[in-house]
């Protein structure tokens, strides 16, 4: 999705899902700031001028801010639970309009579980 992830998660014994998500967003920003930076990308100074602002708003020690600071975790308890969640996760760019068939957006899992393979390792728990 452009403006949002969804994602099933868990955490190892002892890690906290909030800690988890914490550091993955401080992973990613980083990253995707990186590539950014290094890339060609036409909309590169659009997107650092946004990431600089968002930064700025909220008065922190960065020079960038990509991800808000909220999340918001639901707890799956069961399998029918599991599959409903990752049943919409794969929906929902098609119910968006970005593609017509869930296999069709390359980041989703849907095409990781479909037969091609896709460009997001997946490991199942």
């Amino acid at each position: 999705m452009p403006s949002h992830i969804h994602m099933i998660v868990s955490s190892e014994k002892g890690h906290l899902l909030p800690e988890t998500i914490r550091d993955f967003k401080k992973f990613t920003s980083r990253k995707l700031i990186q590539n950014i930076q290094e890339c060609g990308e036409s909309r590169r100074e659009w997107l650092l001028n946004k990431f600089s602002y968002a930064a700025d708003r909220i008065k922190r020690n960065s020079k960038y801010k990509v991800w808000k600071d909220s999340f918001h975790p639901v707890q799956l308890s069961t399998n029918k639970m599991i599959s409903q969640r990752l049943n919409y996760i794969h929906e929902n760019p098609v119910k968006d309009g970005i593609v017509t068939s869930s296999n069709s957006y390359l980041y989703s899992s849907a095409v990781t579980f479909g037969e091609r393979g896709g460009m997001l390792l997946i490991s199942p728990v």
